[in-house]
């Protein structure tokens, strides 16, 4: 059975860009799936030179490593993804650069505005550029008007949005077996 991480750029409870990673595991199955926890403290080479890496990081690295698919969600904050992902990914590269290394990863976003966070998926493909991660060209997934996108269960209320999601993820488990 494949293992799927997914990863929610966002930190809030009621996250839309996490219910989108839970819908993405729905669309991947089946599969053992893990969320990633990506609350960790801000980077600072102060903080890796006293304390060396955080185990938290340390745990989201194996986590990425195990993983035979990631699927990244990501808000868009101010026309760019947001700074906790991005935190995750400085953090990334000093524990383990080659976490990602050739590893299939899809992008899928929830945000508030009518496009969905095309920006802010622009953005994270233009971070992950020096992980070289095989990143799925497509179909995008961009879901707008997140807060009424899904339902009370979390479920993707347009089915048509689903679909794509599903194609995303066929497209991921596809790039699995090409391994």
């Amino acid at each position: 059975m494949p293992k799927l991480l997914g990863i929610s750029g966002s930190l809030r409870k009621a996250s839309t860009n996490t219910k989108l990673v839970h819908e993405a595991a729905r669309a991947f199955a089946p599969s053992d799936w893990t969320l990633a926890d990506i609350r960790f403290e801000l980077f600072d080479a102060d903080i890796e030179a006293e304390r060396g890496i955080p185990p938290a990081v340390q745990k989201f690295a194996s986590d990425i490593r195990e993983a035979d698919a990631v699927v990244i969600s990501t808000p868009e904050y101010n026309k760019s993804l947001p700074g906790g992902l991005k935190n995750a990914l400085d953090w990334l590269s000093r524990a383990d650069m080659g976490a990602l290394n050739g590893k299939p990863v899809a992008i899928v976003s929830a945000a508030a505005g009518r496009a969905g966070g095309e920006r802010a998926q622009f953005s994270l493909r233009h971070c992950l550029t020096a992980f070289m991660p095989r990143v799925l060209p497509g179909p995008e997934v961009m879901i707008a008007a997140s807060g009424s996108a899904f339902d009370e269960n979390g479920r993707l209320v347009d089915q048509k949005s689903f679909e794509f999601l599903t194609k995303l993820m066929d497209g991921l488990k596809a790039e699995i077996a090409r391994k």
